[in-house]
């Protein structure tokens, strides 16, 4: 496992290490939340993401809207709330990968040398939703147990903070069925991201120009780098 501090989340740097390869976040691509291996154009689509970030050797163009940049917000606020109320030091940490650099992920938090935390700042009425049905929102249990998956960690706080409303905080115990399950779900995808890189190379007659750009990971400020991986 390697931990990168070297950057922040949502920089450019966090965005060039995450390309091309499967994150926790988005293992819910590959896994239903009952953590059967999906089929059809979801995980094909997302194979087709994946190969594109790689072959141009950085993120693909996205924006990020009103409603994510609060949530982020309330995200900073979460974090020191939970260190007061559960008395528990969180490590900020910008983004995990196994030795191996082909899996990753990215938590708000690691919690002493065997837990993590996701946490999670829905809009109001989301945040009762969850509140009410007092589990794991659907939605972030294959992230969740990603995450562990990816650190090889044996336990995983979820939290859902939303202003001047009761929070929800579940702690996750690694399941060995799940995490099996994790594991052939994504030497699959592995093996089919491979194959198609080798599709795509066979294609151009070489391999890409820029996918060198992946693992040096410039600087921000290098305007000539920018203007290279931007279509």
């Amino acid at each position: 496992m390697k931990i990168h501090t070297e950057y922040a989340q949502g920089s450019l740097e966090w965005l060039v290490a995450r390309s091309g390869i499967p994150t926790a976040s988005e293992f819910d691509q590959i896994l239903t939340p009952e953590f059967k291996v999906r089929t059809g154009q979801m995980p094909a689509s997302y194979l087709a993401k994946k190969v594109a970030e790689w072959w141009q050797g950085g993120p693909l163009p996205g924006f990020t809207g009103l409603d994510m940049d609060f949530g982020h917000i309330l995200e900073d606020e979460a974090l020191p709330w939970y260190e007061l109320e559960c008395g528990e030091k969180v490590q900020r940490v910008a983004f995990i990968t196994n030795d191996e650099g082909t899996i990753g992920c990215s938590p708000d938090g690691l919690i002493g040398d065997d837990g993590g935390i996701e946490v999670k700042s829905p809009e109001a009425h989301t945040h009762v939703k969850y509140l009410l049905a007092n589990e794991v929102p659907k939605d972030y249990i294959v992230q969740v147990h990603g995450s562990m998956y990816v650190t090889g960690r044996p336990w995983w706080k979820f939290l859902s903070y939303r202003r001047r409303f009761p929070m929800l905080v579940f702690t996750l115990e690694r399941d060995d069925e799940i995490q099996e399950s994790i594991d052939t779900a994504l030497r699959t995808f592995l093996a089919h991201f491979e194959a198609a890189k080798a599709y795509l190379i066979d294609l151009n007659g070489g391999p890409p120009k820029r996918s060198a750009i992946t693992k040096q990971q410039p600087k921000i400020e290098d305007p000539a780098w920018v203007e290279d991986i931007m279509p």
